[in-house]
């Protein structure tokens, strides 16, 4: 069987507000809309390859309050396995508050919640061993990260890394994944030498070694969690064998289409395709 991706990776409610433009330090502003629904990178990188993968798992914490709930029903809803996310008694889940404006543009401010209870003892390692793909991503803590990676790198596992929030991560962990996934201000903290980056551009695409691909036209109405969703694409079509081009440009198109509705995952009563 092929198509099989773990997911280790934060799990927020986001609470998305759409306003004229953003506001300057001091100034309040009114929302016309308020949205709230399930989001952070690791929950939107799931439900991205969801997607387009045979199977997915998601590995992380939630809170045991309804917040946790709505976000493990938002996985499950988007066939993505929940049974590897923890809760915890007591704990906040991870909650992101998100201001949109006019053109798409956002601003984002997250409290982590239970997602910096996600210890290295917690991680499943069956589960990130038969893999196909493991994608994980620095919203969790540091050295679950890259005791993931190392797990999965010593099973033959591919490594989808995009280390973001920019953190200082060891140059064993940046090379086993192929790819690493940066945008242009991540890839300046970057070391040189790596011999698998995948550079996210916004609107004009992406490049990944010798292969890029460009976006089709959309008309952008939120770019809240579009580098999750290209991220998330590329792992499940690499996961089912697609070659890095063909991946790319999956990923590249998934990414532009992101962006055509309100908030970071797709409405599921109409969900999208990647391809």
């Amino acid at each position: 069987m092929t198509g099989r991706v773990a997911v280790l990776g934060s799990l927020n409610i986001d609470r998305t507000m759409t306003v004229a433009e953003l506001p300057g330090p001091g100034e309040t502003v009114l929302s016309s809309r308020l949205i709230t629904q399930p989001g952070a990178k690791g929950a939107n990188q799931a439900v991205a390859a969801a997607r387009l993968a045979d199977s997915v798992t998601m590995i992380g914490r939630v809170g045991g309050d309804e917040p946790g709930r709505q976000s493990l029903e938002g996985l499950r809803a988007n066939g993505v396995d929940a049974s590897a996310v923890l809760v915890t008694e007591g704990a906040q889940t991870g909650q992101a508050f998100i201001t949109v404006d006019a053109n798409g543009e956002n601003s984002i401010v997250v409290v982590p919640g239970a997602n910096e209870l996600v210890r290295p003892e917690d991680l499943p390692t069956e589960t990130i061993a038969r893999a196909d793909v493991l994608v994980a991503q620095l919203e969790t803590p540091l050295e679950t990260v890259f005791t993931a990676v190392r797990l999965a790198a010593a099973n033959g596992v591919r490594v989808v890394l995009n280390p973001s929030p920019v953190a200082d991560v060891p140059v064993d962990v940046l090379a086993a994944a192929d790819p690493v996934i940066v945008n242009e201000h991540e890839f300046d903290a970057l070391p040189e030498g790596l011999s698998s980056v995948c550079l996210t551009l916004g609107a004009r695409g992406a490049q990944w070694g010798s292969a890029s691909a460009t976006p089709p036209p959309v008309e952008v109405v939120d770019t809240t969690g579009a580098g999750d969703c290209f991220a998330g694409t590329l792992a499940a079509a690499l996961a089912n064998g697609m070659d890095q081009a063909g991946a790319l440009a999956a990923a590249v198109r998934a990414s532009a289409e992101a962006t055509t509705w309100h908030g970071a995952q797709p409405p599921i009563a109409n969900p999208p395709t990647a391809g």
